[in-house]
This record gives C-alpha cells, sequence and structure tokens, in this order.
C-alpha cells in the first residue's frame, strides 16, 4: 500500500509511473489527497474537543469545590454538547478513514523507473539468455504424453480423485518431485536463507498484508466457515512472519525459504497452453523471501537473481530472462524479472519464476518497520523469488533430457532420486 505523505509530495510522479501499468489514476490520488486533507481537518477539530471538554471538566471540579453548584451545573450542559459532537467527529473520522484505506487498497505500487510501458506480455524485455535448446529425436514427445508412456504422472486420476488441474504423481515420478525440492531448499540454505516450514491456509489479515486481497479475492480458495484461505504461494505465510514487528536495523538483512504446496483457482485459464503441468489449481514451490533495508534492496534483487540463475545453470536448463512491462507486473511489485525455461517438445517459454521487489508496498501493509540509526522507525523493502515452481521446472527436465531410451536425469538430482534415467 502506498503512503499518504508518498502520494501527496510525490503526486504527479505516481500519476506518472502508474500510467505505465495502463491506469489513468488522477482520479484516485486526488480523491487519496482529499480524504487525507478532511482526515486531518476532522481530527484537528475532534482534539479540540476533546481538549475543551477535559478543560471544562476540571472547571466544573474547582466550581463545585468552591461551592458553586448553579455555575458548575450550567458548564456540565455545555460539556453533554460537548460529547455528542466529539462522539460525531469521532464516527466521521473513522468512516473517513475507512474510505481512505480501502481507496489506497485498490492502488497499485508505482512501477520502478526501470519498468517499460507495455500492454501485453508481448512488450515484456528479454534481458538474459543462457543455455543450448537441445535437439530432439524424431520421436519426441510432450510432458503429458511423456508422463503417461513412463507412467509417472496421472493427470486423470487426479481428475478423478479433486478435478482438473491436480495430478497424481507416481513412482520415479514423485521422488524426482521430491528431489527437485530437497535440492532447491538446500541450494537455498547454502546461500544463506533460512528454512521454514509454514502453515498452508492463512486468514484474512495475512492476505491483505502481503497484497492477495482484495486484489486476488477471486483467484484464491476460501474455506468461508472459517474465513481462512489456502495460500497461492509461500510468500504469503513467510512474509507475515514481519507483520506488526519493529526490528532492529542490525538484523537485517533477513532471508528465508520454504517449500509449500501452492493453491490457485486459475479461473479463466483454458486452451491448449493449459496442458498436463503448463498451468495447475494445486502445485509446489519453493520460495525465498527478503526483509531489506531500502538502501539495498535493490542490490539484493540483483543477487536474488543470480541465485535462481545458479539453479538453472546447474540443471543444464535453457532458460532466459524478462523484465516485465507495466501491463504484466503484478499489483504490489516495483520491479519484476520472469524467468523461463524452453520447452524443446512444445517449441514455447514457460514461466518457472518470478522475483520481485517490493520496496515498501507490503511493509506498509504489514507494519514492518525497523529502528534506523537515528533510532526512529522506517518501513523495510520485502522482496520474493520462486527458487522454484516444480511444475513447469519438471516439464522442461522431462521434455529436454528426453531421448529414445528413457529420460535422462539432471546429474545435480541424481544423489537425490538415486537413479540416472526413467525408462
Amino acid at each position: 500500500m502506498l503512503q499518504v505523505p508518498f502520494i501527496k509530495e510525490n503526486k504527479e510522479t505516481v500519476i506518472k509511473q502508474l500510467a505505465v501499468r495502463n491506469i489513468d489514476a488522477t482520479k484516485m490520488i486526488e480523491d487519496v489527497i482529499s480524504l487525507d486533507e478532511d482526515r486531518r481537518q476532522t481530527q484537528t477539530l475532534l482534539d479540540n474537543g476533546l481538549a475543551e471538554a477535559n478543560t471544562l471538566s476540571k472547571e466544573i471540579g474547582d466550581l463545585y469545590k468552591s461551592g458553586k453548584a448553579a455555575e458548575a451545573n450550567a458548564l456540565k450542559e455545555k460539556t453533554t454538547e460537548l460529547k455528542e459532537t466529539t462522539k460525531n467527529l469521532t464516527e466521521r473520522l473513522n468512516d473517513i478513514v475507512e474510505a481512505l484505506n480501502n481507496l489506497l487498497y485498490k492502488i497499485p505500487n508505482v512501477p520502478h523507473a526501470s519498468v517499460p510501458k507495455g500492454s501485453t506480455e508481448e512488450d515484456n524485455e528479454e534481458i538474459f539468455r543462457e543455455g543450448d535448446i537441445p535437439v530432439l529425436h524424431s520421436e519426441a514427445l510432450p510432458h503429458w504424453e511423456l508422463a503417461k508412456k513412463y507412467d509417472i504422472i496421472d493427470f486423470e486420476l487426479g481428475n478423478k480423485i479433486t478435478g482438473a488441474g491436480f495430478p497424481v504423481y507416481k513412482g520415479k515420478g514423485a521422488r524426482l518431485q521430491r528431489a527437485l525440492i530437497a535440492y532447491f531448499l538446500d541450494k537455498n540454505t547454502e546461500a544463506g536463507y533460512t528454512e521454514y516450514q509454514l502453515p498452508l491456509l492463512v486468514n484474512e489479515a495475512s492476505g491483505f498484508g502481503t497484497g492477495q486481497l482484495p486484489d486476488k479475492e477471486g483467484q484464491m480458495y476460501h474455506v468461508t466457515e472459517d474465513n481462512l484461505y489456502l495460500i497461492p504461494t509461500a510468500e504469503v505465510p513467510g512474509t507475515n512472519i514481519f507483520r506488526d514487528v519493529i526490528l532492529n536495523e542490525s538484523e537485517l538483512p533477513i532471508g528465508i525459504t520454504g517449500y509449500t504446496p501452492c493453491f490457485r483457482r486459475e479461473a479463466g485459464s483454458y486452451g491448449a497452453h493449459v496442458r498436463g503441468l503448463n498451468r495447475l489449481h494445486q502445485f509446489d514451490k519453493v520460495e525465498i523471501l527478503r526483509v531489506e533495508h531500502p538502501s539495498r534492496s535493490y542490490q539484493a534483487l540483483d543477487e536474488m537473481v543470480a541465485h535462481v540463475k545458479t539453479l538453472l545453470i546447474d540443471l543444464k536448463l535453457p532458460y532466459r530472462i524478462l523484465r516485465l512491462c507495466g501491463a504484466d507486473i503484478g499489483f504490489t511489485s516495483a520491479l519484476t524479472y520472469d524467468f523461463e525455461v524452453f520447452s524443446t517438445a512444445q517449441d514455447r517459454w514457460l514461466e518457472i519464476s518470478s522475483v520481485s521487489n517490493f520496496e515498501t508496498f507490503q511493509a506498509n501493509r504489514l507494519k514492518l518497520r525497523f529502528k534506523n540509526a537515528e533510532g526512529k522507525n522506517e518501513l523495510a523493502h520485502t522482496l520474493n523469488g520462486s527458487s522454484l515452481a516444480l511444475p513447469r521446472v519438471l516439464a522442461g527436465i522431462l521434455e529436454n533430457y528426453q531421448t529414445k531410451d528413457g529420460i535422462v536425469i539432471p546429474d545435480v538430482l541424481v544423489p537425490y532420486t538415486g537413479f540416472k534415467i526413467i525408462d
């Protein structure tokens, strides 16, 4: 959530940068400033009324002590009027604050200056590419056919048990999935991230804290009776560890990692591009999160990008990095880099990671602060990245490592799988 002082001090810049998202935010920003001015004026009237009431109460007490009951009773009538006035002002102030917060919740983060303007994902900028795209044999198959051929993932069984988008991993498929999770966690902890095992359901406050609510409410599975939400990513419970926390500057930076299943309704998704593992309602992902000092958060973002690179280099998968344009960047993000792995059998790029800097946007919602060198509380910066999302990584491995004799396991995963080939 944007800070009101920031909006007021940078009105034109905020409107200009939000236009990069193809949003005309002029009216919203003007309404924020108007509501805040109304809030300030109402708060002043309320404070003055309360101060006057306190003064009168003291005067009334003094008059009673002096035996001037008539004068005291006259003043009591005035305090009754003041109580009604301050009650009305309090109600008005609460209404204004609620309206202001509701409006602020609807305004996305201001994109970083490097974010390109664009209308669709086609306008994302490719900034890096690495790895050779393998030449497959003439009978190469897409991963959903490989899964069936080698009996390692059963999409029909998942459909029977739950519905489309909930695959069942079997045998070597399940072991390969587990190997990827363990490998990613090991690499993340070696890089200094502390491993956490996190809840898979969160409350409403957690959803608002990281920005999934109200923006993505329709994409989250909601347990209505308990008003809990199944997590769309470990980012939500992981970042909410720090909700309502004041850190010491010496504690920064903080890095955590965690593996969780993730749940997304993916409403409106259909077509050939969602076949197999390309888009699921339940999938596994290993996440990395950072809480950073504002002065070094973009250095931290670069470090996170470099770390994800190492995972893909070790897996020997061809990949590229995109800087997302204004139309494709997430609601809460100031700058996002997407990693995509090339699916040779499908002849297309598949997104496998997003690494983002949210600057103070989440921290403001979370009230995540640190005490700076001057002893003042300051909002921290939060960052997160997939490290990595498993379905499309697995799809890339199955398709790019297929041979006529079976699917070869990447060397770095063999110690985790215990086998070298799926045949």
